[in-house]
């Protein structure tokens, strides 16, 4: 083997799986190594476009709001990012003709200007929105423009077989062709065919529910609040997106339902569905209209065993699923995403092996316990707020409404929602790799 071909194979990535996850790290990785690594992202949806995306809408935390901007995209979504600038959590019956407010997070800084005396904003540490709601077509589209200005090579073709050989790994793509890389990373879903290949484990469970979204057209503004409404069957969450749509503004819901009861509560066609958005979404924002969806997704909690293989990292849904009653999948994945970026692209100043053992340890030791962490959080709060025993209501009510009487806890709450506390990668807190 020549040396040029092994420097060459030495100092490749591939990427598998161009989702949010898939398509930050590379990107991060072009953007900070340029020349000295090759970047090759695969995926037969690529063809697609961020057209594929249409839709769908996540919470942006704070650190992931500060690591877009380090990469230079997120002036190319502003336009389609929301600020959450505060949030109401509510706790009752559907039947129930009130419903009391339990918390709120509030910013208690007093240069804050709020949009309203009752619910001042939520911020992170920078003095930003804890979070912003960003439309996600707009997200791939930026993150697809910056890769390819950044050098990325794009492969619209999946990936077939991987093999390592020690020095590096053989990628088989669909199109029959073999290239090879130092490190290959796995970010190609929850079913993720090359975790299963590598024979790493996965611990799992689904929910008895479905988590329905669809984007609900209002004819007054939402002010940026944000609402959780835990009904007995499992949250409703109704999150502010930027002004649009045939009515002027617009929210996306995030609707937790009992598996069983989705057939009936969807299948009577949009006025139906719409009667029974209605029934949870309230009266505050007024006359709605449903401008898309709802789309209905099994829930399931899932963790692989391990974050590496041999070569081989896994990132985003790959390496975990998390109820998504905290709006913090994505998130996960970003972190994921930077930790993994820091990790290879400090081995690679060193002249050290990107895909060594000891660089994908750092990467699994970095994020492996948040994670577990998180989903851990997740799954007790879907199983403490999904039901309706009454003993278990007036037990979380009172821890609510402690919390809410507490400005420090609730500080802390809002730094963990918005990443901003803890010991976070250097693109999280907005610093150069």
């Amino acid at each position: 083997m020549s040396e040029a071909v092994r420097q060459t194979r030495q100092r490749s990535v591939v990427v598998a799986g161009a989702g949010i996850p898939g398509l930050t790290l590379a990107l991060a990785l072009a953007q900070t190594n340029g020349p000295a690594l090759r970047v090759t992202l695969c995926d037969p949806g690529l063809g697609a476009g961020a057209a594929r995306h249409a839709g769908r809408a996540y919470a942006v935390a704070a650190g992931g709001r500060r690591m877009f901007e380090r990469l230079a995209v997120w002036d190319a979504v502003r336009h389609a990012a929301q600020p959450i600038r505060d949030m109401v959590v509510s706790d009752s019956r559907l039947a129930d003709p009130v419903r009391p407010v339990f918390l709120t997070f509030e910013h208690d800084s007093p240069a804050h200007v709020s949009p309203s005396q009752d619910f001042p904003a939520a911020e992170a540490e920078d003095g930003a929105p804890f979070a912003h709601m960003v439309e996600a077509e707009p997200l791939v589209a930026a993150l697809l423009a910056a890769a390819h200005a950044a050098g990325v090579v794009f492969e619209p073709h999946g990936i077939v077989e991987a093999t390592p050989d020690g020095r590096s790994t053989r990628i088989g793509l669909s199109d029959g062709r073999i290239i090879e890389a130092a490190l290959l990373v796995a970010a190609d879903g929850a079913r993720s065919r090359l975790r299963e290949a590598a024979k790493i484990g996965w611990v799992g469970w689904s929910y008895p529910q479905m988590g329905l979204v669809a984007t609900i057209g209002h004819e007054r503004d939402h002010e940026g609040r944000a609402y959780e409404h835990f009904l007995p069957s499992g949250p409703f969450a109704i999150l502010p997106l930027v002004p649009g749509g045939a009515l002027g503004h617009r929210s996306s819901i995030v609707w937790t339902e009992r598996a069983a009861d989705v057939p009936a509560l969807t299948g009577g066609g949009p006025e139906e569905t719409l009667a029974e958005i209605e029934r949870r979404f309230g009266l505050n924002l007024g006359r709605l209209s449903l401008e898309r969806g709802p789309s209905a997704h099994p829930l399931a909690f899932g963790l692989a065993r391990s974050f590496r293989g041999e070569r081989l990292a896994l990132l985003g849904d790959a390496a975990h699923v998390i109820h998504p009653i905290a709006g913090q999948g994505l998130n996960l994945g970003l972190a994921g995403a930077a930790a993994l970026a820091e990790a290879v692209t400090d081995a690679l100043r060193l002249g050290l092996d990107p895909g060594s053992r000891d660089v994908l340890l750092r990467y699994e030791r970095a994020r492996r316990f948040d994670t577990l962490a998180m989903g851990a959080m997740t799954d007790g709060l879907n199983r403490l707020f999904s039901n309706d025993l009454l003993p278990v209501r007036l037990v979380r009510d009172l821890g609510l409404g402690l919390v809410d009487r507490l400005p420090a806890l609730k500080r802390l709450f809002i730094g963990e929602a918005a990443a901003s506390r803890g010991s976070l990668p250097r693109l999280l807190r907005g610093e150069a790799l």
